[in-house]
């Protein structure tokens, strides 16, 4: 899938708003297009009223990045800028791509977040559960390791 260069601009900018810096999680222009261009990945924009037809000139206020493998899919990155936090955004655009990733045969789904991610209650309210531990995985400016906590979603 070959995203329009507005749709990297909009992603690559509710990126920086929303990742922490001092986590490293947040990808550049290039890793985002890169992974669009080799296949089985799909995104999906969400705009601040919710809509998910993101047309020029509206903000853009969250994102998911996916790739899937046979019957799987990881969520590799997905936001929500602070600005349009705790108005439901979130589980609108989670619940669409999870929707789409049974829509498409997706039987599992997975993602990786690093400990102490205010994100864990929307992903536990979707039914995502803890299935591993990358110990140490993180790593803060100050020095300070964090784990990488692995998480499953079976869908029906």
């Amino acid at each position: 899938m070959i995203a329009p260069e507005d749709d990297l601009d909009r992603i690559i900018s509710v990126m920086e708003r929303a990742f922490p810096p001092e986590y490293g999680e947040a990808w550049n222009r290039r890793q985002v297009a890169d992974a669009l261009l080799l296949g089985r990945c799909r995104y999906g924009l969400i705009g601040a009223d919710g809509g998910s037809a993101v047309e020029p000139g509206d903000e853009t206020a969250g994102f998911f990045l996916g790739r899937s493998i046979l019957d799987e899919e990881e969520l590799l990155l997905f936001a929500i800028a602070p600005e349009y936090r705790r108005q439901g955004l979130g589980h609108r655009l989670l619940s669409r791509f999870i929707d789409e990733a049974r829509a498409n045969g997706i039987k599992r789904v997975f993602l990786e977040m690093r400990h102490g991610n205010p994100a864990m209650h929307l992903y536990t309210a979707h039914g995502f559960t803890p299935v591993g531990i990358r110990r140490a995985y993180y790593r803060t400016p100050g020095g300070e390791r964090l784990d990488a906590i692995s998480q499953e979603l079976v869908l029906d």
